[in-house]
């Protein structure tokens, strides 16, 4: 049995988190209740912080659990106490069970050793090969058909099937997987035809509309509608303000880390996620002390990542993805008043290169400092700077 648990250092690092006094002892009532469950039955309570223990409080006191005024659930306040002993040095175990990677069928994990091995797919493309791959001979087996055996007719009817729930972007990229795939089994003498060229995928334009961008008062409006008081709106400051002064997408933001920081070079080094290439960037003023500000103020103390920007929640790892973000700007976006539009990740990003091309920056400039490899990807922001277009237009017939 473990000694007695220091309830202060624990409530100070909840603190320090952001947590707010009630925050903190609706915590403390969960986590003593906890501690005491286990001593009860003999547990040492810190080997049993894990999720499913946590589960069973809330099972021992339905009463307390429904319609108490110290919260509903125990689960977050137990794994707030785990965090908290991790951060105090004390070794606890894992909150959830790993969960292992769903096995995939021998064809399906031929399928994806050969895009690896010869084709240079990626990681991250080969496992949305393997998803493509088996929803696909999961639906031929639902027909009663195989790979061996499988009809025309049948990849007509899995791509229709997809148009009813998918954008025709997202459609397109299963297409084109599912071509790869057809492929392969006829290499493979798993099917007698290649039926790849009867995939028929609906067509996308890259150009069909220029990139979602808004006047650059307006991103100085969201910025000011972000309220710097408190942890959560130091850091989101300094989130938004790097994606507006240097067009960093949602994962070029997120996969930010703390030694990509030069502060006595004045440098960023940013990594595209699609590329893997590093692109140097000046700190500028402005923009290193709205950061210094959050990793001083707003940042976690006892956030164990690396990254720059932490989750406001505990454990505080680095942000998963760019749903946190696009919440985030939607909520900003309506405190300035702007409602109209699809408010992407993107959003400054293409504010910002329409804002450059618009101040008649070089398009090779742009491409650098966005992290293309080609001047076309760049070149399509041309489209959305209207004020240099206006120059052109030709005047209307009478």
């Amino acid at each position: 049995m473990s000694p007695s648990i220091d309830w202060a250092p624990v409530a100070a690092i909840w603190a320090a988190s952001g947590r707010t006094p009630a925050t903190i002892s609706k915590y403390l009532y969960w986590a003593r209740r906890f501690d005491a469950y286990c001593r009860t039955r003999g547990w040492d309570p810190i080997s049993r912080l894990t999720s499913r223990d946590a589960r069973r409080i809330g099972d021992a006191y339905p009463r307390c659990r429904v319609g108490s005024e110290r919260g509903n659930s125990p689960v977050v306040p137990v794994r707030a106490l785990s965090c908290a002993l991790a951060a105090l040095g004390h070794s606890v175990p894992p909150w959830s069970a790993t969960r292992a990677e769903p096995r995939l069928a021998p064809l399906v994990e031929r399928y994806v050793r050969h895009r690896l091995r010869y084709r240079g797919v990626t990681a991250k493309a080969s496992r949305f090969d393997a998803r493509c791959a088996a929803a696909f001979i999961g639906y031929l087996a639902r027909r009663g058909r195989t790979v061996r055996t499988l009809r025309i007719l049948d990849i007509d009817d899995f791509v229709i099937a997809n148009s009813k729930r998918l954008a025709p972007k997202s459609l397109a990229a299963i297409c084109s997987s599912l071509r790869a795939f057809l492929r392969y089994v006829h290499l493979a003498g798993v099917a007698e035809v290649d039926l790849a060229a009867h995939v028929a995928s609906p067509r996308v334009r890259a150009a069909d509309a220029p990139p979602r961008a808004v006047p650059w008062r307006r991103v100085r409006s969201i910025l000011r509608a972000i309220d710097t008081r408190s942890p959560l709106g130091r850091r989101d400051k300094a989130l938004f303000l790097m994606m507006a002064t240097y067009g960093m997408g949602a994962g070029e933001v997120i996969g930010l880390q703390l030694d990509d920081v030069d502060w006595r070079a004045r440098r960023l080094h940013v990594r595209r996620p699609k590329t893997g290439v590093v692109t140097e960037l000046p700190l500028l003023d402005a923009v290193g002390r709205v950061l210094a500000e959050y990793l001083r103020r707003g940042r976690p103390a006892h956030a164990s990542t690396r990254a720059v920007f932490v989750s406001a929640h505990m454990p505080h790892g680095p942000l998963s993805g760019s749903t946190t973000i696009r919440h985030r700007l939607a909520l900003y976006a309506a405190r300035a008043g702007i409602r109209d539009g699809y408010l992407g990740t993107h959003l400054f990003r293409h504010s910002h290169a329409t804002r450059q091309i618009e101040q008649g920056q070089r398009p090779k400039v742009v491409g650098d400092i966005l992290g293309h490899r080609r001047p076309e990807s760049t070149s399509v922001y041309a489209r959305s700077a209207v004020g240099r277009l206006r120059a052109l237009a030709l005047p209307v017939p009478r």
